[in-house]
C-alpha cells in the first residue's frame, strides 16, 4: 500500500494544497494530529484537504480534541484515538493528544503516561501505528535539546514492533527518524512524506 503521511498541519494553506495535490497518487493518507491551531480552524482545516480522494486514517493532535475531529471529519475519514482499523488488509491504530502533559494550558488535548497506556493496552497487534506524540528518544528533541517524547509510546512501539510508526508534535523534530527495535519512527511534520507498506 502506498501511503502519503503528514501531521502538524497548522492551517497552512500552501502545505495542504501540496499534500491534496500529491494524494491522488496515494491509497491511503494519515494525517498525524494538528490539523487546526489552539482549538480555532479545525473546520477550515478539513475544508483545505477536501480534494483528497483517497481514504484517510487521522488522530487528534493537542489542538483538536478527538470529538471535535469526528464532528468535522467527512465519511471517507477514520478517527482513530485509542482504537484500531484495518484497511486494505493493513490494521492500523491510532493514538492523539499530547503525551505527556504539556505546560500550553486549558486548550491542549493532554494525556498523562498512565492515560495513554491504559488507551494503548487495547492494542494487541498493528501494522501501522499512528501517535501524535513521539516515543521518548527517537525525533522528540525540542530547539532546546530536551527529549520530551512519551516513554508510554516507546514500550507500545517495543511490544507490537509495528512496521511503521509515525508522529508528529515536536516542530523541531519534524523530518527526524529513528528506530525502535526493527520498527522505523518518523517525525512528518506539514510536508509530503511517503511509506510503502504490505499486509
Amino acid at each position: 500500500m502506498r501511503i502519503l503521511a503528514f501531521s502538524d498541519l497548522h492551517l497552512a494553506r500552501a502545505r495542504a494544497a501540496d499534500l491534496v495535490a500529491a494524494s491522488a497518487e496515494a491509497d491511503l493518507v494519515i494525517g498525524a494530529g494538528d490539523f487546526c491551531v489552539a482549538r480555532d480552524g479545525l473546520d477550515r482545516a478539513v475544508e483545505m484537504l477536501d480534494g483528497i480522494a483517497a481514504p484517510v486514517v487521522a488522530v487528534p493532535g493537542n489542538g483538536e480534541s478527538a470529538e471535535e475531529l469526528r464532528a468535522a471529519a467527512p465519511e471517507h475519514w477514520h478517527v482513530l484515538h485509542g482504537e484500531g482499523a484495518e484497511i486494505g488488509g493493513l490494521r492500523f491504530f491510532g493514538l492523539g493528544y499530547a503525551v505527556p502533559v504539556t505546560p500550553f494550558g486549558a486548550w491542549s488535548c493532554d494525556l498523562t503516561e498512565a492515560e495513554a497506556e491504559a488507551m494503548l493496552d487495547r492494542c494487541d497487534c498493528a501494522d501501522v501505528l499512528i501517535v501524535h506524540s513521539p516515543p521518548k528518544g527517537v525525533a522528540d528533541r525540542t530547539s532546546q535539546g530536551a527529549s520530551v517524547g512519551s516513554t508510554t509510546i516507546r514500550a507500545a512501539i517495543e511490544r507490537l514492533q509495528p512496521k511503521l510508526a509515525v508522529c508528529g508534535h515536536i516542530h523541531d523534530s519534524w523530518g527526524q527518524r529513528g528506530t525502535i527495535g526493527a520498527t522505523p519512527v518518523v517525525n512528518l511534520g506539514p510536508t509530503v512524506n511517503w511509506f510503502e507498506v504490505t499486509p
